[in-house]
């Protein structure tokens, strides 16, 4: 079992910036490929950001491309994502997802994943 606990989101005017984190405890946090999900009200959730077990290797969803960025410290145990130039339509829970991964390869696709964490809010205001 891997847990994942997400935190970081806030209310936040266009235009400006959160960095969430996630937190992994319970297994080896290097044998996983982690991904960000977000989910809108009365949406279905939604890639955001992914990143395999290295680092080396990141893949971001179009709408986002070019103002966050995904990044993670094996050492810290810790998942992040930098976002920057906030829009009102980035409004959503951002969700945490693990995968047990043994290539440095990226998931892109929710059923991918095995684990999840609980979600943080962001609200971006215009």
């Amino acid at each position: 079992q891997v847990q994942l606990v997400e935190s970081g989101g806030g209310l936040v005017q266009a235009g400006g910036s959160l960095r969430l984190s996630c937190a992994a405890s319970g297994r080896t946090f290097s044998n996983y490929a982690m991904g960000w999900f977000r989910q809108a009200p009365g949406k279905e959730r939604e890639f955001v950001a992914a990143i395999g077990w290295s680092g080396s290797r990141t893949n971001y969803a179009d709408s986002v491309k070019g103002r966050f960025t995904i990044s993670r410290d094996n050492a810290k145990n810790t998942l992040y994502v930098q976002m920057n130039s906030l829009k009102p339509e980035d409004t959503a829970v951002y969700y945490c997802a693990a995968k047990r991964a043994d290539l440095v390869i990226v998931f892109v696709n929710a059923y991918e994943y095995n684990y999840w964490g609980q979600g943080t809010q962001v609200t971006v205001s215009s």
